[in-house]
C-alpha cells in the first residue's frame, strides 16, 4: 500500500466538505486533481470510500469508518513535524551532562542559568559524577556531552579543552602556609593531610605527583565530597589538595589556600563527546555556549 499524506488531505477535505469544489480550495488542487487522488486513494485500499450521485457526494461505510481514523493521523502528523520544528529551534527537548564535582558546582550554574534563559522550554539533566562516570554515560548515550578531563585510550570518544586548572594546597587559617606565597608539593608531607575520594581523577594526580616528588603523605582520612573535605581542614584536622576551581565550593570562614608549584602541575578540562553519537540541536546550541561564553571562567 502506498498511501500518501496529499491523499489522506484530500480525502478530509472532500469527506468534510461533501463537494470536490470546496474541497479543491482547501486542499489547494484542482478539481480532476482531487478526483485522480481520491481515485489512487481507493485503489490503494480496495474499495470505494464515497457513494457519487448526481446530486450528492456520501460517504461509504467503510469511509465513515476511515475519516476518523484519516483525522488522527493527519493530526499525528502535524503534530510530529511541529515537534521537530520546536526541537530543531530550540522550543523543546533536553539536553543530559555529565560533569566532574568540580565543574558542576563551580562553573556550570552560570552556564544553566544564561541557557535557561534564552531556551526556558529546553529541559537540563546534570549528573555530578567521577571521570569515568562521564565517559562511560557519553558512551552509552546516557549524557549528550562531559565536562571532564580528557579521557584517555578512548578512541571513541573526542576532547575540546576549555579551562585550565590548576592544585591548590587547601589549609586551616592561622596555618604556617599562610605566611608563603606558594607551596611546594614536597611540603605536603609533614603535615597530616585529608584525602579525596581515591578514584576521583584529582586524587590520581595528586598521588602520582607526590610519588614523582618521592614524599608520601600522611593520610588521616579520606572523603568523598569536597565540601566535606573543607569542613575537615576548617576543623583543624589537616590539609588537603584541591582543584582551584573547587575552592569556590568550599570558600568559607577558616580556610586559606595557596598554589601548589615545583612541579606546576595545570589540569585540562573540557568538554568530552561521543564520535558515534550526533548532538541534538539544544545540546549542540548548549555546547557552542560553553565554548564560546566569555562568562565562563578560564
Amino acid at each position: 500500500m502506498n498511501t500518501s499524506i496529499k491523499q489522506l488531505q484530500v480525502f478530509v477535505a472532500v469527506a468534510q466538505s461533501r463537494s470536490f469544489a470546496e474541497a479543491s480550495e482547501r486542499v489547494h488542487l484542482s478539481q480532476p486533481a482531487i478526483s485522480i487522488a481520491l481515485k489512487k486513494l481507493e485503489e490503494s485500499v480496495g474499495g470505494a470510500l464515497f457513494a457519487r450521485t448526481s446530486r450528492q457526494l456520501a460517504l461509504t461505510p467503510e469511509g465513515d469508518a476511515f475519516l476518523p481514523v484519516a483525522l488522527r493521523l493527519l493530526g499525528d502528523w502535524s503534530e510530529a513535524f511541529e515537534d521537530l520544528g520546536e526541537r530543531f529551534s530550540k522550543q523543546r527537548g533536553k539536553v543530559t551532562i555529565a560533569a566532574l564535582p568540580t565543574l558542576a558546582a563551580g562553573i556550570f550554574p552560570d552556564v544553566i542559568k544564561r541557557f535557561h534563559e534564552t531556551y526556558p522550554r529546553i529541559n537540563l539533566s546534570l549528573h555530578d559524577v567521577l571521570a569515568e562516570q562521564i565517559n562511560q554515560m557519553v558512551r552509552e548515550g546516557r549524557a549528550d556531552f562531559g565536562l571532564s578531563v580528557e579521557p584517555h585510550e578512548a578512541d571513541d570518544l573526542s576532547f575540546e579543552p576549555i579551562w585550565v586548572d590548576r592544585y591548590v594546597a587547601v589549609f586551616p587559617k592561622g596555618h604556617a602556609f599562610g605566611q608563603q606565597t606558594h607551596i611546594e608539593w614536597v611540603q605536603l608531607g609533614d603535615h597530616p593531610f585529608i584525602g579525596i575520594n581515591r578514584l576521583s581523577s584529582s586524587r590520581q594526580d595528586i598521588d602520582r605527583t607526590m610519588a614523582s616528588v618521592g614524599v608520601k603523605l600522611d593520610i588521616l582520612c579520606d572523603a568523598s565530597q569536597i565540601a566535606t573535605v573543607g569542613r575537615m581542614v576548617a576543623a583543624g584536622l589537616g590539609i588537603s589538595v584541591l582543584p582551584a576551581l573547587s575552592f569556590r565550593q568550599i570558600s568559607a570562614a577558616g580556610i586559606d589556600h595557596r598554589p601548589l608549584i615545583t612541579p606546576d602541575l595545570p589540569r585540562d578540562l573540557g568538554i568530552v563527546s561521543s564520535r558515534r553519537h550526533p548532538l541534538s540541536s539544544a545540546a549542540r546550541t548548549l555546547y557552542t555556549m560553553i565554548q564560546t561564553d566569555d562568562h565562563v571562567a578560564r
